[in-house]
């Protein structure tokens, strides 16, 4: 097949990760021409493909493809697409994210591409917008939904919460599992005792970990605040905040203000590669973001055998069974969630317990090559019919 991938940018990140391995397997596994659209990768997060410098991933960036509403320069870049899938001649567009989805949507379909796919990885709409923001953005996605032939969601969760939006019909939507390498996570406590030791943390110690943009909604007001007491009544916790963003001063300095400096520790920017090891370390991980798809380290830190504690937002609840594979709070919870890592904290067992559950559960569901071969048979599917 030749196909055509289009995101808004390649930063650091899930959907990234996960359109990366998709074009990857199927070059590799599949034969097929590949041709990644993408974006200029600017921003705190790092590029991925420089990160990884791919010989064989075709990739056209798109200067004017930007994550923010311009329309002159949406113009230009709608124009842009179109004349490069008109070149490509692909008999598959699959965009990701919600300006390329929107935009390469409506190009690849006034051009008759055979089969469009869009994936969401999160909605591009959520609570904490403005009403007539939220109303937009439905209005986008509701608009470009009629310009594709079916939609994936990472989670069951995405297609529930695109429904009840009236997005489109549910059988216009398929769950596929975003996929990642597997093994990394699976060898992941290989490397502990020399990753604890690097970072300063003692054998006695516990490691509570965080991966995640240091951005807005993403919840690390959350956790800091639940930080004191867990400390004031545990001093031998710590906390491992694994990302960058705009938000490193402010974090910084409400643990200064708290006198918490020596229980807190940030990586900064973290390639991909690295995630496993600072998985490793951890005793437990927490998710406190307040939206998202369904967030990879929820995944990752299961099959690395991990307890995580979650909030129970969009797709968390497909991987984090309360009481089973960890522990699921409501959204903004603190104390609960101040009491869920206490508790965790005093018991090994427990953590042992969760944490070989979750892998079970995870570790066959999230394979990218699983999830490359899904997404063919859906291509495949769309163009036989």
């Amino acid at each position: 097949m030749r196909v055509v991938h289009i995101i808004t940018r390649m930063i650091v990140g899930g959907a990234q990760e996960n359109t990366r391995f998709n074009c990857l397997d199927l070059a590799r596994d599949f034969g097929d021409d590949v041709t990644l659209i993408t974006g200029p990768s600017l921003g705190a997060e790092g590029s991925l493909l420089e990160k990884h410098r791919d010989s064989d991933l075709r990739v056209i960036e798109i200067p004017e493809l930007i994550r923010s509403v311009r329309p002159w320069t949406d113009r230009r870049a709608y124009a842009m697409l179109k004349q490069s899938i008109a070149r490509l001649r692909p008999e598959v567009v699959h965009t990701h994210s919600a300006k390329a989805g929107i935009l390469g949507r409506a190009a690849a379909w006034s051009l008759r591409v055979p089969c469009v796919v869009h994936t969401v990885h999160g909605a591009p709409f959520h609570p904490y917008q403005s009403w007539a923001t939220r109303k937009f953005y439905q209005g986008c996605e509701r608009w470009a939904a009629r310009r594709c032939h079916r939609l994936i969601s990472v989670a069951d969760a995405m297609t529930d919460l695109m429904v009840d939006a009236r997005i489109a019909k549910r059988e216009h939507f398929e769950t596929i599992y975003s996929g990642m390498d597997v093994e990394p996570f699976l060898l992941a406590d290989s490397t502990r005792e020399a990753v604890r030791r690097r970072l300063g943390i003692e054998p006695d110690e516990i490691l509570v970990g965080k991966i995640a943009r240091l951005f807005p909604l993403k919840g690390h007001e959350y956790l800091l605040a639940a930080a004191e007491q867990v400390v004031r009544e545990n001093p031998k916790v710590r906390f491992l905040l694994v990302g960058d963003g705009i938000l490193r001063d402010s974090l910084t300095r409400w643990i200064e203000s708290k006198g918490l400096q020596r229980h807190f520790i940030f990586t900064g920017l973290v390639s991909p590669d690295q995630i496993p090891e600072c998985i490793g370390a951890m005793d437990m991980l927490v998710h406190v973001s307040l939206r998202e798809g369904l967030a990879r380290a929820l995944p990752q830190a299961l099959i690395a055998g991990k307890p995580v504690i979650s909030f129970d937002i969009d797709g968390a609840r497909e991987v984090v069974f309360d009481g089973k594979t960890g522990i699921l709070l409501g959204p903004g919870s603190i104390g609960p969630l101040a009491e869920g890592i206490l508790h965790l904290a005093k018991s090994p067992d427990l953590r042992r317990s969760l944490g070989l559950a979750g892998r079970e559960l995870c570790r066959l569901r999230f394979g990218h090559r699983l999830m490359t071969a899904r997404i063919r048979a859906l291509y495949q599917q769309i163009l036989s019919g």
